[in-house]
């Protein structure tokens, strides 16, 4: 029973921490915080780790019933969090005021602690939601809870595995954060140029495959031949 709980709680940060990359979206990260002192930036990374967790957990035991519910698909989901993260990805691309403002968060940050009440209100969007949770990492979520077991024994190890899993995933996601200014500080402002704008080119690539694997079911679903999800 604990080798089947602990594979079944493995098996969710090795599915989703690939789609997440928090590593990869530490410099976004960074950026979009701002300059903020190191103690402001390690709470913010906790509650998006956090909120990241709650959002995992919903969309694996909860997100197929609501989806149910509202009578909305998968594809749907996909073509409408892809639209959003590629439309993320674009201001981020085309914002040429993110480089003037590069060798200031490099060189120093604010001293002053942001309120709790705004620390929670700039952790969910767009730093928790949809930059690092996003259409395709609740899509792989609802996928994961999608045959959740029905016998109680069975569903309660399901249920603590999924919640181990998510927390492994979500203390993953909290140390690529805590650390990204330390990252962008180490790249400097042609490191961190880069990577930012590599990094927001991906997202913009990853918005548009996410939108085009639900068009593409949506439209086999339409029967209209060649074309596949």
């Amino acid at each position: 029973m604990l080798i089947l709980f602990l594979k079944a709680a493995i098996l969710i940060p090795i599915t989703l921490l690939p789609i997440l990359n928090p590593l990869g979206i530490a410099p976004v990260f960074a950026n979009l915080l701002g300059n903020v002192s190191r103690k402001t930036e390690k709470k913010i990374a906790r509650q998006v780790a956090i909120n990241c967790w709650f959002m995992l957990v919903g969309a694996i035991f909860i997100g197929s019933h609501v989806l149910s519910f509202f009578g909305i698909s998968l594809p749907i989901v996909r073509v409408g969090g892809g639209l959003l993260v590629a439309v993320s990805g674009w201001k981020l691309l085309s914002n040429n005021s993110q480089d003037s403002a590069i060798p200031n968060q490099v060189a120093k940050t604010y001293d002053e602690d942001l309120p709790d009440e705004e620390i929670k209100a700039r952790s969910f969007y767009p730093l928790s939601f949809p930059l690092t949770v996003g259409p395709g990492t609740i899509a792989a979520s609802i996928t994961l809870g999608a045959n959740t077991p029905t016998r109680l024994l069975d569903w309660v190890i399901s249920v603590g595995s999924a919640a181990f899993g998510a927390a492994l995933t979500a203390l993953a996601i909290f140390l690529c954060y805590n650390y990204a200014q330390k990252l962008v500080n180490l790249m400097g402002r042609l490191g961190t140029m880069v990577v930012l704008r590599l990094s927001a080119f991906i997202l913009l690539c990853i918005g548009i495959q996410i939108f085009w694997s639900g068009a593409a079911a949506l439209l086999a679903e339409a029967g209209i031949s060649g074309v596949a999800p």
